[in-house]
């Protein structure tokens, strides 16, 4: 039966190798073709039903039709917004460990829409919706916007810390000043403070390869590795889904948020021929129960215990111990809230820039008392488009006008058509971005945009003074959009975003006013200097510009 079977097998092997020999390279060219149409078909169909975004699956059908082979690899790599199975199943526990401790503890984080006037309600639910988190009260906040400022802060709250320091950013980089807050973040935890240092791990690849990483771990800090990559990983997740956010809480009273990496711009990228890199943090506090800081520790929290298992272990006997604050074991808290008036009394100085490193000057700013804001957390696959909806409501219901500084514009057509909608009805839109900034095609991509928003009245002014990193939006005089978005796709749909809206038009003012500086420093882009540019350059912007969503 077995010799057979094996004659059977034997003989319908032969029959094929003789059905193949017979076959010319036309027959098998033809064959090729085929197979190649109905991939090109599958994946066309695939783009089409998956992407929501029609820029970004024209984007997608032009590179897969253009360069079969690399479009295929690229699509099946980084098409689709994969953030990982098991890394959404430790964010849904260890935001359902959040959530019901909340509950149980009566801590209501959704609220505060009374305290808004009418015309920001539905904006601030669009946040709310998605986030859970909604409008606190009662902030003091000071606007820091020079390095050493952040810093010397920084260094000045770790220092004083009691309880707990979590941080979260996209790069550290060990150099200058960052040495000296590594130190004090040593320091603290030799002390008995619990820190935890969440890092990006493409961002600060050279912070996990380096002797500052080492010191952190031997002193008994937390460092996490966030998002880690690998080639195994690559088959089950996007690498480029980045964490971007900049986020510090001390002992969950003091917050820090904005476009600051943990890196020192004197030594940051300098070979990049773009300049110092200039952004901005705000420092904020409360002696509310629930405040942007207490929503700050939930979301760094959060972010620690999806990692992985170990740490989302932690969480749930963290959780289980939980008294009255997120992550603090029984704070003493009119001690914390005396201690964060002298803190915030201490900090209201500014230092001039070392000399060479920027050409702007921005005056002190003084602590704001009783700021009304919303935390606005974003992530691909668990928070929708919140940051991205926001922005795009608040453009069309503004009256006076829109100032936004970004170091990356690349917008879709439907931010790209607000934009020049509320410049035609009368609006001041003004867009304040770098010169030159560190990505080629990022800055040929945004070039293309141009003529359009000239032609509708936009202000463009091109920032000469550095790499303008500050991402803010200003609207009117009383809303403001503060934090790591950057006006481009992949801030909007694929990392991991914070963002700040500010509701009190005098900490309003202090970052339109920073505004207004950085304009000082600019050259305003004329519509018929633009136009009159050679034809070539044009057209590489039109060209870049297709493939401007997946930027």
């Amino acid at each position: 039966m077995i010799l057979s079977e094996w004659l059977e097998a034997s003989i319908d092997t032969f029959a094929i190798e003789q059905y193949f020999t017979t076959w010319s390279w036309g027959d098998f060219a033809g064959l090729g073709l085929v197979l190649h149409i109905v991939l090109m078909i599958v994946m066309t169909l695939r783009i089409v039903s998956v992407q929501r975004n029609i820029g970004v699956s024209i984007a997608w059908v032009a590179v897969l039709y253009t360069l079969p082979v690399f479009g295929f690899i690229a699509y099946i790599l980084l098409g689709e917004p994969m953030i990982g199975r098991r890394y959404r199943e430790r964010v849904d526990q260890a935001s359902l460990l959040m959530n019901d401790m909340a509950r149980r503890e009566h801590l209501v984080f959704d609220q505060g829409q009374e305290l808004l006037p009418p015309n920001y309600r539905g904006v601030s639910q669009i946040g709310t919706r998605w986030t859970g988190f909604g409008v606190f009260p009662d902030h003091n906040m000071q606007l820091l916007t020079e390095p050493s400022a952040i810093f010397n802060s920084l260094i000045d709250d770790i220092n004083a810390a009691q309880r707990t320091v979590l941080m979260e950013f996209y790069i550290v980089y060990p150099k200058g000043q960052v040495l000296e807050l590594i130190e004090a973040l040593a320091a603290a935890a030799r002390r008995g403070v619990e820190c935890h240092l969440l890092a990006d791990s493409v961002g600060s690849f050279s912070f996990f390869n380096s002797s500052a990483h080492r010191t952190l771990e031997r002193a008994g800090v937390f460092v996490h590795q966030s998002l880690p990559v690998g080639l195994f990983k690559t088959l089950f997740k996007r690498s480029d889904l980045r964490n971007h956010r900049k986020i510090v809480v001390i002992d969950e009273y003091i917050g820090y948020i904005g476009s600051f990496n943990l890196v020192d711009p004197r030594f940051f990228k300098q070979n990049k021929n773009v300049g110092q890199w200039i952004d901005v943090a705000i420092r904020a506090t409360s002696q509310q129960a629930i405040s942007i800081a207490t929503a700050m520790a939930k979301v760094v929290a959060t972010d620690i215990g999806a990692e992985n298992n170990e740490n989302l272990d932690a969480l749930n006997q963290r959780v289980n111990n939980y008294t009255r604050k997120l992550y603090v074991m029984d704070p003493t808290i009119n001690d914390l809230n005396s201690r964060v008036k002298v803190l915030s009394d201490h900090i209201d100085y500014h230092e001039q820039p070392d000399i060479g490193s920027m050409s702007i000057v921005i005056p002190k700013k003084p602590i704001v008392k009783g700021v009304l804001a919303q935390l606005i957390p974003s992530a691909p696959q668990v928070t929708a488009h919140v940051i991205y909806n926001t922005l795009v409501t608040v453009i069309h219901r503004a009256n006076k006008r829109i100032r936004i500084t970004t170091p990356y514009f690349v917008p879709d057509e439907a931010l790209s058509g607000a934009l020049t909608i509320a410049a035609k009805r009368g609006v001041e839109v003004t867009l304040i971005v770098p010169e030159k900034v560190d990505s080629f095609l990022v800055q040929h991509a945004s070039q293309a945009y141009y003529q359009e928003l000239l032609e509708a009245g936009v202000n463009i002014a091109l920032f000469t003074g550095g790499l303008l990193h500050t991402k803010t939006v200003v609207v009117d005089d009383d809303y403001c959009l503060f934090g790591t978005v950057n006006i481009d796709m992949r801030s909007f749909y694929l990392n991991m975003e914070v963002s700040l809206a500010i509701y009190t038009p005098e900490m309003v003012a202090q970052v339109a006013d920073c505004q207004e500086v950085y304009l000082q420093s600019c050259r305003y882009v004329s519509l018929d200097a633009w136009q009159q540019r050679h034809g070539a350059e044009r057209l590489f912007d039109n060209v870049v510009r297709l493939f401007s969503p997946l930027l």
